[in-house]
C-alpha cells in the first residue's frame, strides 16, 4: 500500500483512539448517566439446624421458616435499580456437612412460567431459572455458580477473574460451564410461582476452613416471558452477575465439619473387530478418573489411560481465511477448573490451549493419553494450577509430555498479577522441546476502567529471535459508552506449541467505540452503534491487515435482536498460496474487501426459536455470500428438535496466475 494509503488509514485510527482517550481522561464513572443505587444491606444470614431439611422442591418443612429470608432484589433488566415485577425469597440454613437454599419465586401468572429443559449443564437461557453465586474464598475474583430451573434441572460452573463463559453463539454467559460439582436440587411449579430446594455439600467448595466462615454471595432470577433479570446485588447493567467483587456477604456459618471430596470414575470398553479373511479381535481397554480434595482449598484430578469416547465430536468448520480457527475444548479432564490456566493474549489467542494436548492438530483425531495429573486451588491470596500430561505415540504423532504451571496473586477485587510456564517434551528429533513463559496482569480502577497487559516468550530448538509477544489494553465501560484501546506486538518466531495464536509477525493497534441508548420506542430495549478500527502491519512495517467497521445492534424487549454490519471494509495481505476448496487457490498478494451483514434472532419465549445471519460482499477479487440458519422447536421438557445449516458460496474472477481462470465454488454443509 502506498504511503498515502497508510496515512489515510492512520488518521481515522488516531482520531478514534484520541476520542476514547479524551473520554477516559475527562469523564468519570460518576458522570455517566447512571442512577445512584443504594445497597444498604450487603449481608445475608445462614441459620444453623441439627439435621437437613426435606429436599422435595417445596418449602413446607418448618426448618425453612427458622431462616431469615433474603428479599431485597432489584431489576438489572429492563429497568436498572427498579423493584422487580415479581417477588423472590431465599432462605439459607446449614448443618455441619452442607448448606441449603430454599428458593421461592412468586409469579402472578404461573401459567406463563417457561420450563422445558431437562438436560444437565445445558444453557437455561430459554427457561425461567435461578442462580446462586458463592465466592467461597471471599477473594472477590472467583466464584462457583449453581443454576436451577422450575423442573429442578441443574447447571453449574465457575466465574474466574470476574469473567463468565461464551456459549456457542458467542454471547456472554454468566459462568464457564466446564466445572461440575456434586450437589442436589429439586423444584416444583405451584399455584403462585415456583419453588426450589438446593443442597451443596461443603466438600464441593474449595475454601479455607475457619471458626466462622465468610463467603461472598449473590442471587439472580430470570423471568423468561418478561426477559427480566433480577439480582440481589451487582444489579448495575455494567456489573452483572459475574461482578464477584460487588456480591454481598453470607455470614453465620460456623463450627462446620471437615470432609474430603473423593470421586472415582472407572471405565471399561470392549470392542468386536472382524475383517474379511482375518480372525475376529476382541480388544479390551480400561481407565480411571479420580477427583480428590487434598484439603478444603486444593483439588487433585488424576486420569489414567484416558478415554474421551463420550466427548462430543468436533464439528470441523469450513475455513476460507488464511487464519486458524478456534475450536473450544470439550474434554472433561481439561475443562475442570480450566479458568485457572487462562492467559489471554488478545481476542481468542491463549498462551495455553489444552486442545494442543491429545489431539492431532492436522486431522483432529485423538492421540492416546497415558495419564495426567492436575492440581488447582488457592493458598491464601495465591491461586495456583499445575498440570502434567503424557501422550503416547500414535501415527505421525510422537510421544510427548506436557507440564504447565500457573500462578496468580490477588491484588484487590478483580485485579491480579500472574505468571505461567509451559514445557513440552517430544520424541520428534526435529522438535524435541518447546518452552513458553509469560507474565500478565489485570488492574481495575474505579470499577469501570480495566487495564490488561502481558509479556510472553517462547524457546524452541535453534532459539530464533523474534519469539516474543507484548500487549496492553485499556477498557472503559458504562451504561451508555464502551471504549477499547489495544496495542500488541507478536514476533515472527513466537511459537507457543501448547497455545493458540491466530497470526504471528504482527504489530497491531485497534480501537473500538460503542454508544448505547435506550429510547422510549415500543418493543425496543437498547440500541448500539459501534465503530471499530484495526491497523496491523508486520514487524517490518509492511501492512498485513487494515480494517474498519460500523455496525448497528438492537435488542428487543421480547429477547429478539438484530445485529447488522453497515459496512465492513478491510485490506488483507497473504504471503503464501491460500487453499480455499478442492482445486481452488488464491495467489499471494494484497486484497481489498467490503462486506455487509444482516442478522436476526427471534423472540426467546416461544416453543419455536430461530436465527439467521447473511453476509455478503467482495472476496479476494470476487464475491462471497454466506448464509447460516438455526432453528429449535421445544415441544415439551422431554422432546425438542433443532437443526442448523450454513452455506458458503463464492465466485472468483480471473486473478493473476490463479489456477483456474474462473471458479465457482458452492459448499453446503448442514449441521455446523
Amino acid at each position: 500500500m502506498s504511503g498515502a494509503g497508510l496515512e489515510s488509514w492512520a488518521k481515522p485510527l488516531q482520531a478514534t483512539l484520541s476520542l476514547i482517550v479524551l473520554h477516559l481522561c475527562f469523564s468519570s464513572p460518576l458522570s455517566a448517566q447512571v442512577p445512584k443505587l443504594e445497597q444498604p444491606n450487603r449481608n445475608a444470614q445462614a441459620t444453623a439446624i441439627e439435621h437437613p431439611p426435606k429436599l422435595d422442591g417445596t418449602l413446607d418443612d418448618p426448618l425453612w421458616q427458622s431462616a431469615i429470608p433474603v428479599t431485597d432484589f432489584r431489576q438489572r433488566e429492563p429497568y436498572e435499580g427498579e423493584l422487580p415485577t415479581e417477588k423472590t425469597e431465599v432462605r439459607i440454613v446449614y448443618t455441619r456437612r452442607a448448606v441449603y437454599f430454599g428458593i421461592y419465586c412468586y409469579d402472578s401468572q404461573p401459567s406463563g412460567i417457561i420450563a422445558r429443559e431437562l438436560r444437565r449443564d445445558v444453557s437455561q437461557e430459554l427457561d425461567d431459572h435461578f442462580e446462586i453465586l458463592i465466592d467461597a474464598n471471599h477473594d472477590r475474583r472467583d466464584a462457583y455458580v449453581f443454576e436451577v430451573n422450575p423442573l429442578g434441572t441443574q447447571a453449574d460452573g465457575l466465574i474466574v477473574e470476574e469473567q463468565g463463559g461464551d456459549d456457542e453463539t458467542d454471547d456472554e454467559t454468566d459462568f464457564d460451564p466446564g466445572w461440575d460439582g456434586v450437589w442436589t436440587s429439586k423444584a416444583r411449579i405451584t399455584a403462585d410461582g415456583w419453588t426450589a430446594t438446593v443442597e451443596i455439600p461443603f466438600t464441593t467448595l474449595n475454601f479455607t476452613h475457619s471458626v466462622e466462615v465468610l463467603w461472598g454471595i449473590n442471587f439472580k432470577r430470570f423471568i423468561r416471558r418478561k426477559n427480566e433479570e433480577d439480582l440481589w446485588r451487582a444489579y448495575r447493567r455494567t456489573f452483572g452477575f459475574t461482578k464477584v467483587s460487588e456480591a454481598g456477604e453470607l455470614r453465620g456459618i460456623q463450627d462446620i465439619g471437615r470432609g474430603r471430596l473423593f470421586i472415582v470414575k472407572p471405565y471399561g470398553l470392549a470392542r468386536y473387530d472382524k475383517q474379511t479373511g482375518q480372525d475376529a479381535l476382541f480388544p479390551l481397554t480400561g481407565g480411571v478418573d479420580v477427583k480428590y480434595g487434598l484439603s478444603s482449598n486444593l483439588l487433585l484430578n488424576l486420569t489414567g489411560n484416558t478415554d474421551f469416547a463420550d466427548t462430543e465430536v468436533d464439528l470441523q468448520p469450513f475455513n476460507i481465511t488464511p487464519f486458524r480457527v478456534f475450536i473450544p475444548e470439550k474434554r472433561q479432564f481439561f475443562l475442570e477448573n480450566a479458568g485457572v490456566f487462562n492467559f489471554a493474549l488478545g481476542d481468542q489467542d491463549q498462551l495455553f490451549f489444552s486442545r494442543q494436548i491429545g489431539i492431532d492438530p492436522i486431522t483432529g483425531n485423538q492421540v492416546p493419553v497415558n495419564g495426567g495429573a492436575k492440581l488447582t486451588g488457592t493458598l491464601g491470596r495465591l491461586e495456583l494450577g499445575v498440570m502434567d500430561v503424557d501422550t503416547r505415540s500414535s501415527g505421525p504423532n510422537p510421544y510427548s509430555n506436557f507440564s504447565i504451571v500457573r500462578l496468580k496473586q490477588s491484588l484487590w477485587p478483580g485485579s491480579y498479577v500472574g505468571v505461567m510456564g509451559i514445557d513440552k517434551r517430544s520424541g520428534n528429533i526435529l522438535d524435541t522441546f518447546n518452552q513458553t513463559g509469560g507474565v500478565d496482569t489485570r488492574l481495575i480502577f474505579f470499577k469501570d476502567w480495566v487495564v490488561d497487559a502481558h509479556m510472553a516468550g517462547t524457546q524452541s530448538p535453534g532459539n530464533p529471535s523474534g519469539a516474543s509477544d507484548l500487549g496492553a489494553s485499556l477498557t472503559y465501560r458504562s451504561n451508555w459508552l464502551e471504549g477499547l484501546m489495544e496495542r500488541r506486538k507478536t514476533g515472527p518466531n513466537f511459537n507457543p506449541e501448547v497455545g493458540f495464536v491466530e497470526r504471528t509477525d504482527s504489530n497491531e493497534t485497534r480501537g473500538d467505540l460503542t454508544f448505547k441508548a435506550r429510547p422510549k420506542i415500543a418493543g425496543i430495549r437498547e440500541l448500539q452503534f459501534e465503530g471499530f478500527l484495526l491497523h496491523a502491519p508486520d514487524t517490518r512495517g509492511a501492512v498485513s491487515s487494515q480494517e474498519w467497521l460500523t455496525s448497528f445492534y438492537a435488542a428487543l424487549n421480547n429477547g429478539g435482536y438484530t445485529d447488522d454490519d453497515i459496512a465492513h471494509v478491510f485490506t488483507q495481505r497473504i504471503t503464501t498460496l491460500l487453499h480455499i476448496y478442492k482445486n481452488i487457490f488464491i495467489p499471494d498478494g494484497r486484497y481489498h474487501f467490503t462486506r455487509h451483514q444482516l442478522s436476526y434472532g427471534s423472540r426467546q419465549d416461544r416453543r419455536f426459536t430461530y436465527n439467521f445471519v447473511e453476509r455478503f460482499g467482495s472476496f479476494y477479487g470476487g464475491r462471497l455470500n454466506e448464509l447460516s440458519v438455526q432453528g429449535n422447536y421445544r415441544a415439551s421438557a422431554k422432546f425438542s428438535i433443532g437443526t442448523s445449516a450454513m452455506w458458503d458460496r463464492f465466485l472468483l474472477y480471473p486473478l493473476f496466475d490463479i489456477h483456474e481462470s474462473h471458479s465457482d465454488g458452492h459448499v453446503q454443509h448442514p449441521g455446523r
